[in-house]
C-alpha cells in the first residue's frame, strides 16, 4: 500500500526525499495535563537506494546510549516525560499489587537427570531470578546450588544456560548480566558448591555440551568485540571450542569454524550416550541447516559431513550408538522423524578436480535417512528418546498434543494431557524409561509431570496458585483474514464476565520466524484479566503453528499477510462485540513490536492504544547491528531491490502518517538490548512525536540494566507492566480496583 501525504515515500520518483521537519517542542494533551515532548535534534542524513532518496534525520539516535552523551540525555528527557505522565494515572499501584500477588507461586522447571542427581530451576514469589536446585534421586531432599541474587544488587544478573556433566559431579553454567545476549561460563563442583577457576567469555547463541569423562565441554563464541562495540557490532565468525577443565580459555581447542563463511552460526550437541557430537550450522533465522559429525573419541576431533546444503530443517533428537534420530521438514512441511545408521554409510562416486585440472573419481560416504514417524496433520514441535520410545510433541491447532512411538515408529498411544495447553521441555534419555515434561496454559502456570510408556502422567511438582484457574475461561475460535485464511484466536477472561456486553480487550500477536505462540501463563496478563478485561492471542501467519507453509505465508514478500491477519483479528473482536470499538489495545514484542508499529500506521482508526516492545522499527537498517543480519531470512535484504521495495511499504519508522490521529502508544526498550538495538525504538518515537499525529500520548519507556527480555528480574517486570498496562487500561477505560 502506497502512503500519501507529506511523508509519502514516492516509490516511483528518483528525486523525492522523505523529509522530517526539525523539532523544537511539540505539545499534546493528556487529560487535563499538558504533555510536552523533549526537544529532539535532527541531522542532515540522506541515503539513496535504487533511485530513492531516504532522509534519516534521527540517525544519531542509533548511537550506543552508554557511549554517546547526547543520546543518554535524550533518554533521560524522554523517561522524565513518560514518568510524569504515568504518575497521574490511576490504577498503576493496584496493578502492581495484583501482579505481585499473581507472581507469588513456584515457577518450576523440568528436571534434568545426571548421575542419579536431579537438577531443576524454581523461582518463588518475591524472588527476582530463578534459583537452581539439585536432589540426590528424584524424590530426594533438595538443596540450593546457585542463587543469582548473590551476583548483583539490582537482581539484573541471571542464570542462563546450564548443563551438568554425565555423572552429575560438575555443572557448567552461563551468567547473563543486564539482559545482554553475551554470556560468561563458569564451572561448579556440585558436591561442594565450590566454583572452579574455569572462566569462558564472549559466549553467545551457544549450547553447553559435556564431553565424556568430564574432560571438558563444548561451547560457541564470537571473537571479542572492539572496545565500546559489544552491544552494537555485527556478530560474525561464530566458532565452536572445547574448554579443557583447569586450563585458561586461551588454550581452548578449536573444534569447528568456517572462516570462508563468517556469517554462519554453529551449535554443538552431544548424544546422551556420549558417542557423537552433532554440529548444526545455520546462516540466519530460517530453519535450513547443514550438519557435521565428530566422533567423540576421534583423533583431534576430526569432522565429517552429515548433511550438506542449507535446504531443510534438521533437529537432533538423540542417538543410540551409531543410530541418530532427527526431526526434519525434508519432504514433510509439518515435519517427520527419521533416523540414520552412521556405521553403514553408502559410498557414491563423485567427480572432483585433481592435479593439473585432471578429472578424478572420488569416493564419498553418504548417510541415508529412513522414515520412522511420518508427517502428521499436526506440526512436530519437539521430540525425545525416552527408554525404548520416541515421545513427540505436536502443535495441533496452536495447542499441544503428545504421542508416544516405539523406536521403529509403531504408535504406542496418545499421552493424556490435563487440558488445552502447552507441553514444554521434554526430558529423558534412552537410559531411563521415565521422562518429564512441563504443562501449562493461559490460566495455569507450569506443573511438572513424570511419565512412562503406560498410564497417565503423574504430577512430579505443581505450584500453589494465588488464584483459582477454574475461574478463568480459555476458549479457541477461528476467524477469517483478508484473503479468507482461517486464523486461530484464543480468548481468556473471567468465567463470570458477560462477553455480550463487550469488555476492554488486549490483543497480542507475533507472526514471524517460525515461532509458535502457544498457551502460556503470564502474571501481567492475568492481572489484566482479573481487572475484568479480555486477553486475546492470535496465531498469525509467519509463525510455526502449521509448519513451513504457515511460516512462508508471513515472511519476505508475504509479510503483509501478518499485518492483515492481525488487523482482521481486531475487526473480528469488535464485530463480535467482544470489545467495544474504543476498547481495543494491542501488544507485541520484538518482531511483534514491528507488527504493532506497522498496523498502527495502516489502521490507526481501528485501535485505541498499543504497546510496541523492543521492536524492529527501521526496516532499511536492521541488518547493520548485532544479530540483525540473521533476520534477512524473514524480512529480506535491504540492499536487494525487490526486498527494499517491500520493506519500504511497511517499515514503521518510514510510514508514520502526518496529519492523522494515532492511538495512544507506549514504546518500550532497554539500554542493553543487543538483540534489537534500542535505536529502532528511539528513532521511531522521535518521528512519531515530531509529526502531527494527534493529541493522544506517544511515549517511550526506556529501561536501564535490561536487554531484550530474558533475565529481567521480577521486580522490574512488575514495575514495567504496571506502567504499561496502566497506560493502556486508562486509554480503553478498564477500571483497576484498589
Amino acid at each position: 500500500m502506497r502512503i500519501t501525504g507529506i511523508f509519502a515515500l514516492a516509490l516511483a520518483s528518483s528525486t523525492a526525499i522523505t523529509s522530517i521537519p526539525a523539532l523544537a517542542q511539540t505539545d499534546a494533551t493528556a487529560k487535563d495535563n499538558a504533555l510536552t515532548y523533549p526537544e529532539t535534534k535532527t541531522v542532515d542524513v540522506v541515503d539513496e537506494q535504487f533511485g530513492e532518496k531516504i532522509a534519516d534525520p534521527y540517525r544519531w539516535l542509533e548511537n550506543d546510549v552508554r557511549e554517546d552523551a547526547d543520546v543518554a540525555a535524550w533518554v533521560d528527557a524522554q523517561n522524565a516525560v513518560t514518568d510524569g505522565y504515568l504518575e497521574q494515572l490511576k490504577g498503576r499501584e493496584a496493578l502492581a499489587s495484583s501482579m505481585t500477588k499473581l507472581f507469588d507461586y513456584d515457577a518450576l522447571g523440568v528436571p534434568v537427570e545426571a548421575g542419579g542427581k536431579y537438577f531443576y530451576e524454581r523461582k518463588s514469589g518475591g524472588e527476582n531470578q530463578a534459583i537452581l536446585y539439585v536432589r540426590d534421586g528424584a524424590d530426594g531432599e533438595e538443596r540450593m546450588l546457585i542463587d543469582p541474587a548473590e551476583w548483583s544488587d539490582d537482581g539484573a544478573t541471571a542464570l542462563a544456560e546450564w548443563k551438568p556433566s554425565e555423572d552429575g559431579s560438575l555443572l557448567a553454567y552461563a551468567i547473563q548480566d543486564g539482559g545482554s545476549d553475551w554470556r560468561t561460563v563458569k564451572v561448579m563442583d556440585v558436591t561442594t558448591g565450590e566454583e572452579k577457576p574455569d572462566t569462558v567469555e564472549w559466549v553467545k547463541f551457544s549450547n553447553l555440551a559435556w564431553m565424556p569423562e568430564n574432560s571438558g565441554f563444548l561451547y560457541s563464541r564470537f571473537p571479542e568485540p572492539k572496545e565500546g562495540a559489544a552491544f552494537q557490532s555485527l556478530n560474525k565468525d561464530h566458532t565452536i571450542y572445547m574448554h579443557v577443565l583447569g586450563q585458561a580459555q586461551a588454550k581452548d581447542i578449536k573444534v569447528y569454524a568456517t572462516p570462508d563463511q563468517p556469517e554462519l552460526n554453529h551449535v554443538a550437541e552431544v548424544t546422551s550416550d556420549k558417542e557423537w557430537v552433532v554440529i548444526t550450522s545455520s546462516s540466519g533465522t530460517d530453519d535450513r541447516y547443514e550438519m557435521t559429525l565428530v566422533k567423540v573419541d576421534a583423533p583431534e576431533l576430526t569432522t565429517r559431513s552429515l548433511v550438506e546444503g542449507f535446504d531443510h530443517s534438521w533437529s537432533l533428537i538423540d542417538g543410540i550408538g551409531d543410530t541418530l534420530y532427527f526431526a526434519t521438514n525434508q519432504d514433510a512441511k509439518r515435519l517427520r522423524i527419521v533416523k540414520t545408521d552412521l556405521s553403514k554409510p553408502e559410498n557414491r562416486d563423485v567427480m572432483c578436480d585433481g592435479p593439473d585440472s585432471a578429472t578424478t573419481t572420488c569416493g564419498e560416504d553418504v548417510y541415508v535417512f529412513s522414515e520412522v514417524v511420518p508427517e502428521h496433520t499436526a506440526t512436530i514441535d519437539s521430540a525425545a528418546v525416552i527408554g525404548d520410545m520416541l515421545v513427540v510433541d505436536y502443535i495441533d491447532d496452536a495447542k499441544s498434543r503428545l504421542e508416544a512411538f516405539a523406536l521403529d515408529g509403531t504408535p504406542k498411544g496418545v499421552v493424556d494431557l490435563p487440558g488445552l495447553g502447552t507441553v514444554g521441555g521434554i526430558r529423558g534419555s534412552a537410559k531411563s524409561d521415565k521422562g518429564y515434561f512441563a504443562f501449562g496454559s493461559f490460566n495455569q502456570p507450569n506443573s511438572i509431570y513424570s511419565f512412562t510408556d503406560t498410564g497417565k502422567p503423574a504430577i512430579w511438582a505443581e505450584p500453589d496458585l494465588p488464584f483459582d484457574p477454574a475461574s478463568i475461561a480459555v476458549t479457541q475460535r477461528f476467524y477469517e483474514s483478508k484473503d479468507g485464511t482461517k486464523i486461530p484466536l484464543f480468548l481468556v477472561h473471567k468465567k463470570d464476565l458477560d462477553l455480550s456486553a463487550g469488555a476492554p480487550t488486549l490483543l497480542y500477536g507475533y507472526g514471524g520466524f517460525n515461532i509458535s505462540v502457544l498457551p502460556m501463563y503470564s502474571a501481567p496478563k492475568m492481572a489484566w484479566i482479573e481487572a475484568g478485561g479480555v486477553y486475546a492471542s492470535a496465531n498469525l501467519r509467519g509463525g510455526g503453528e502449521y509448519g513451513k507453509e504457515w511460516h512462508d505465508g508471513g515472511r519476505l514478500q508475504n509479510k503483509q499477510n501478518v499485518f492483515d491477519d492481525f488487523i482482521a483479528a481486531g475487526e473480528y473482536l469488535i464485530a463480535e462485540g467482544i470489545t467495544p470499538k474504543d476498547g481495543l489495545a494491542i501488544e507485541g514484542r520484538s518482531n511483534g513490536g514491528l507488527l504493532v508499529g506497522a498496523v498502527m500506521n495502516q489502521r490507526p482508526d481501528l485501535f485505541t492504544t498499543g504497546h510496541a516492545a523492543v521492536g524492529v522499527m527501521d526496516m532499511l537498517r536492521f541488518d547493520r547491528f548485532t544479530a540483525g543480519r540473521y533476520w534477512v531470512d524473514d524480512y529480506g535484504y535491504p540492499n536487494k531491490q525487490a526486498d527494499f521495495r517491500k520493506l519500504l511499504t511497511y517499515s514503521p519508522y518510514h510510514n508514520i502518517k502526518d496529519g492523522t490521529d494515532y492511538p495512544a502508544l507506549m514504546v518500550s526498550t532497554a539500554d542493553t538490548d543487543d538483540r534489537v538495538v534500542p535505536g529502532h525504538s528511539f528513532k521511531y518515537t522521535a518521528r512519531l512525536q515530531a509529526l502531527n499525529t494527534g493529541e493522544k500520548p506517544h511515549l517511550i519507556r526506556i529501561e536501564t540494566r535490561a536487554g531484550h527480555g530474558s533475565g529481567k528480574p521480577t521486580d522490574k517486570l512488575i514495575e514495567e507492566y504496571s506502567d504499561i498496562y496502566g497506560f493502556m487500561a486508562d486509554a480503553v477505560g478498564l477500571t483497576i480496583a484498589d
